[in-house]
This record gives C-alpha cells, sequence and structure tokens, in this order.
C-alpha cells in the first residue's frame, strides 16, 4: 500500500547472506520476561500444582527405589534381616508409582503447555489483527509469522517436554545427594569427581551442539528461501540466464551446512559415548572403593548397588538439565518477542461516529505527511474534492499518490494540517465508522481462502443474493461464475491461485459493488485486466461511481479520460489539476506523460 515500505525485498542480497550466520537470539531481558510468562501458569493453578505433586511423587519414589534394592540384596546375602518376598513387592510397587508418575507428567506438561500456548496464541492473533497498519509496513510479515508459529512452538516445546524434567530433575540430584550422604558420605564424595567430570563434558559439548545447531538451522532457513525465492521468480531466472550464478550460491550454502550439519552430528553423538564413559569411570570408582569400604565393614554389599544405582540417576539430571538450558534460552528469547508484539500499541480506533450524508465533500488543507523523520513525502498538500465527483492522481513512481490514500483510510495520522469529510476533521472520526463506508480495490488483489459468495460478502455480510447477482453482472463476472463448477459455492483454494490475475481482480471489483461505499478508492483497479475487459469495467464504473465521490490511482492514463479532475503529482506536491483536455492543453506534466504512453513521445 504505502509507498515506502520495508520489506525483505529491500535488504541488500549480500546482507541477507551475512545474516545466515547469525545465531538464534537471546532474551535480553529474562527475568521480566520469565515473570510475564508465569503469568500464564497462574491462570492454570490446578494443571500446575497436579504436576508439581506428580513430580514429588515420582521423585520420592525414583529416589527410594535404590534403597529398598539395598535392603534386597542384603537380605540375599544375609547381612541383614527382613522378608525378601516383602520387600521384592514393595520395590516392584514403587517402580510402578514411578512409571505411572513419568507417564502423567507427559500427559499434564502436554495439556499445559496447549492451554498456555492456546492463551497466547490467541493473544498475539487478536494482537496482529489490531496492530496499526503502519507496524505490518514497517516489519517483516516473515518476522511476525514467524513469531505466531517458530516461537509459540518452541515455548509449547519446552513446557511440554522440558518442564517436568526441570522439576524432577533438580529434586532428584537434591534426594539422591541425600540419601548417598546418608548411606556413606565417603563414597558420596569420591562419586562427586565423576559428577564434576560430567557437568565439564556435557556444558562443553552442549555448548557445540547449540553452536552448530544454530549455525545448521540458519543456513537451513537462507537455503529454504533460497529455493522459494528461485522457484518463485523462476521465470526470471531463466529470462536473465541467472542459473549458473544461483547454482553457485546454493552449492555455497549447501556445503556450509553440511559442514555445520556433520559438526552438529559429531558432536552431538559424541555426547553419549562420553557420558558412558564417564558413568563406567564411576561405576570402578564405586566398585573399588565401595568394595574396600565393604571389607572394612563401614557399608553393605546392598549399599554398593544402591550407590551404582544412584550415581547413574545422578549423573542423567545433570545432561538433562544441561540441554534444557539450551532450550530453556530458546523458548525465553521466543516468549520476549512475542511480548514485544504484545506490547505494541493497538490501532487508536477512538472517536466520534461518521456522520452519514447523500453529500461527501473532501478537502485536503496543507497537509504534510512523512514515513520517517526529516523525509516528507507529501508537502503542503491542498485538494478540494466535490461530493459526487471522479478525481483521478496521476504521476510518477514515488510521486505520493498511495500515501493520499493511506492518509484518507486512516492507515497512517498526518503529520501537520487537516482533512475533513463535509465538516468533520478525519482525526476525530472513528477509524472503523470512517473505514465502513469507504471501498478500496488495490492492485495486488487480496481474495481468501473461501467460497466466492463469502469472497463478496467478506465487505458487507448482509448482502442479498440480489446484491450479488448485481455485483457479478456489473463487473463482468458473468462468465467468470458460469465456468466455475459449484458457482458462488466455488471455493478458492490457495486464496485464488487458480485463477488468473485478471478474474480475480474482476472479483475484488465486484467485492467494491457488494460494500456499496460512499466513497471509493481504485488503485490501479484494471491493471491485470485486458484492454476489453477494462472497456468494459470502465462502463461499469461509471454507474458504480454515480452519486459517489471517488479516487482513482492509476499510471495507464486511457482509464482516467473522462475523470471530472485529474490531480499531477511529483514528490509530493500538486503540480497541475484540471480535466484531460485541459492538462493537453497545458502541455506540461501531464502532457509529457499522455505523449509517452501514446504517440511515442520522449521526454
Amino acid at each position: 500500500m504505502s509507498d515506502h515500505k520495508l520489506t525483505d525485498r529491500n535488504i541488500p542480497m549480500m546482507n541477507r547472506r551475512s545474516q545466515r550466520f547469525a545465531e538464534v537470539e537471546q532474551a535480553n531481558d529474562v527475568g521480566t520476561t520469565l515473570k510475564r510468562l508465569l503469568a500464564y501458569f497462574a491462570k492454570e493453578k490446578k494443571m500446575v500444582l497436579s504436576m508439581l505433586i506428580v513430580v514429588i511423587v515420582g521423585t520420592l519414589a525414583g529416589v527410594y527405589a535404590p534403597s529398598l534394592q539395598s535392603q534386597a540384596v542384603d537380605i540375599i546375602a544375609g547381612s541383614n534381616e527382613g522378608i525378601l518376598m516383602t520387600t521384592l513387592l514393595l520395590m516392584a510397587m514403587t517402580y510402578a508409582i514411578y512409571c505411572v508418575c513419568q507417564l502423567l507428567q507427559g500427559v499434564i506438561g502436554a495439556r499445559l503447555s496447549q492451554s498456555v500456548v492456546k492463551k497466547m496464541r490467541d493473544e498475539l492473533f487478536s494482537k496482529i489483527v489490531d496492530l496499526p497498519v503502519s507496524y505490518l509496513d514497517n516489519h517483516s510479515h516473515g518476522d511476525v509469522m514467524s513469531r505466531m508459529s517458530n516461537d509459540i512452538e518452541n515455548i509449547s516445546t519446552v513446557i511440554s517436554q522440558s518442564l517436568a524434567s526441570l522439576f524432577s530433575g533438580v529434586l532428584t540430584i537434591i534426594g539422591t545427594i541425600i540419601m548417598m550422604v546418608y548411606y556413606c558420605w565417603q563414597l558420596a564424595l569420591l562419586s562427586c569427581l565423576t559428577i564434576i567430570l560430567t557437568v565439564v563434558a556435557s556444558n562443553y559439548l552442549s555448548k557445540k551442539v547449540r553452536k552448530y545447531s544454530r549455525q545448521r538451522q540458519s543456513l537451513l532457513g537462507y537455503l529454504n528461501g533460497h529455493v522459494e525465492e528461485m522457484i518463485t521468480g523462476y521465470h526470471s531466472v531463466v529470462a536473465y540466464n541467472r542459473q549458473d550464478e544461483i547454482i553457485d550460491d546454493f552449492m555455497t550454502t549447501s556445503d556450509d551446512l553440511t559442514k555445520a550439519g556433520i559438526r552438529c552430528e559429531i558432536f552431538s553423538g559424541v555426547m553419549g559415548p562420553v557420558m558412558n564413559c564417564i558413568s563406567n569411570i564411576g561405576f570402578v570408582i564405586i566398585a573399588v572403593f565401595g568394595g574396600y569400604f565393604a571389607i572394612r565393614g563401614l557399608i553393605s554389599v546392598g549399599v554398593i548397588s544402591a550407590f551404582i544405582v544412584y550415581a547413574k540417576q545422578f549423573s542423567r539430571p545433570i545432561n538433562e538439565l544441561a540441554n534444557i538450558f539450551g532450550q530453556l534460552q530458546t523458548a525465553i528469547a521466543g516468549a520476549e518477542r512475542v511480548f514485544i508484539v504484545l506490547d505494541e500499541n493497538n490501532e487508536n480506533m477512538e472517536g466520534d461516529c461518521y456522520h452519514e450524508n447523500n453529500q461527501v465533500n473532501i478537502e485536503f488543507k496543507h497537509v504534510n505527511f512523512s514515513y520517517k523523520e526529516d523525509q516528507p513525502i507529501i508537502k503542503n498538500f491542498s485538494l478540494y474534492i466535490p461530493s459526487g465527483k471522479k478525481v483521478a492522481l496521476v504521476g510518477a513512481t514515488g510521486s505520493g499518490k498511495t500515501t493520499i490514500v493511506n492518509l484518507l483510510m486512516r492507515f497512517y495520522d498526518i503529520d501537520s494540517g487537516d482533512i475533513y469529510i463535509n465538516d468533520q476533521n478525519l482525526n476525530d472520526i472513528s477509524r472503523d465508522t470512517l473505514r465502513h463506508n469507504m471501498a478500496i480495490v488495490l492492485q495486488d488483489t487480496t481474495l481468501f481462502s473461501d467460497t466466492i459468495r463469502n469472497n463478496l460478502m467478506y465487505v458487507n455480510d448482509k448482502a442479498t443474493q440480489e446484491d450479488l447477482d448485481h455485483a457479478i453482472e456489473m463487473s463482468h463476472c458473468s462468465q467468470l461464475l458460469h465456468l466455475l463448477p459449484d458457482g458462488y459455492e466455488t471455493v478458492l483454494t490457495g486464496a485464488g491461485e487458480h485463477l488468473s490475475l485478471g478474474q480475480r481482480q474482476l472479483l475484488a471489483i465486484a467485492r467494491a459493488f457488494v460494500a456499496d461505499p460512499k466513497i471509493l478508492i481504485l488503485d490501479e483497479a484494471t491493471s491485470n485486466v485486458d484492454t476489453r475487459t477494462e472497456k468494459d469495467i470502465q462502463d461499469a464504473m461509471h454507474i458504480i461511481m454515480e452519486n459517489r465521490t471517488s479516487i482513482i490511482i492509476a499510471h495507464r492514463l486511457s482509464t482516467i479520460r473522462d475523470a471530472d479532475m485529474i490531480v499531477v503529482m511529483d514528490q509530493g506536491e500538486i503540480v497541475e489539476t484540471g480535466n484531460h483536455d485541459e492538462l493537453l492543453a497545458q502541455k506540461g506534466k501531464y502532457y509529457d506523460l499522455y505523449m509517452s504512453q501514446y504517440a511515442g513521445y520522449t521526454i
């Protein structure tokens, strides 16, 4: 819509390529982000409490089971009195409770994650719908969509898979240390040697895995974008013989992705064997020193068997916590990105109701506007559009034509000056009531993946079948509708991608008929139709524009020859006004534009 949009396409290719190796961002304010994230959990107190109970019970069972195993071994060895069968049954029950708790952790975690994420997703989507047009004009659409999908999905994954493991891991470490010290503090201290090795090795390898994993994901994202861009623009690639260049770029990125993938898999694959090796060292230490302590009478054989289980039980959550830490960083960073959007100001919808009137006069008084400070786009723009008249805005690309429409629809607010509709200042009119009385047909047609009927009624849900038939007839869509398999009930898949650009434009014009607006805006509305269809649409437009104030933006001057007033713009200012014949007689800017299109005249 705007003359100056910031999109990914504006980023130079070399700069975009240099961004491939950017790592996943980390949260700038972890504390505040966590506090806001925990507020969502506060709304799910029952599930959070249930998870805590399950985690505590499961952890106690997991910590107590090796103690029962120790008793059973000592009973078998004869160093302890007791009923073996009773101990074995109790141990089996304890492990059963542990397994059930592990299962419940997964179930509750999944329900909790989906509940929290649903609230976040709903809030984010509602926020995006209420954002000002300027926000979406100045932010990458892909980035906004990524926050809705990837960032929220990362949060969901951490809640469902890592939250319970985080709680149980911490409790397991604490419980295991207590039990090890209780049975033999000397052997517990010796076991800590392997724990230190586990922490150091796990930390080092995890950093490497995260580093190359991030690099791989970044490269994979760039590679997918490169392929999508090539497929979408394949005609241009072939037309300009750029196949070799894009193949070289693809191969370079693919090689980098392969290297990053190999490194990631190597460090990821090494982690398991390294941890097993350290665990085996721990088993050797426990076996050697445990045997020595058993001979000295400090501990029993059963305690040695319990220590072996505790040592493994202790190292497992440490490894998990190291991996969870990286996932938490990603999730918190994603949550912060979501909260940044949620903290944006909504579009201000306050104001007076639009005073509906059969007469709609529009007046611009000394309007100035800039998208960026100190870069004025509209300069001292003054224009009066009488009710029921058809006014055309023409000029070179970037002269400010579309910006005038943006200001009239209050997609942006002016820097200075005034815009009046009848006697109402535009800034005093609420945006919803203002836009309810306007209809716009854009050059880039937007249809929705829905039926033809619902697409037409999108602008007026009270439209009757007679209204739809009239709109189809007046926009010359009758033949198109007849060719479609289910008529009005035909579903436009992919937002109408199986239709030609011209057919989509015709449906957009039909939708404008259904809207029955007070003010009609046509932004290159016939740019994608052939000359004959364009003539038919122009004839239809005469009908729809009767007694309506209309603004037309056109580069193809044949579409505005019969306009009541033609306004020629240049660098945000009005340089000429008049009708077609008057402007040709002046032999100014409009004359140059017209002759360059229709008389082969070179400016």
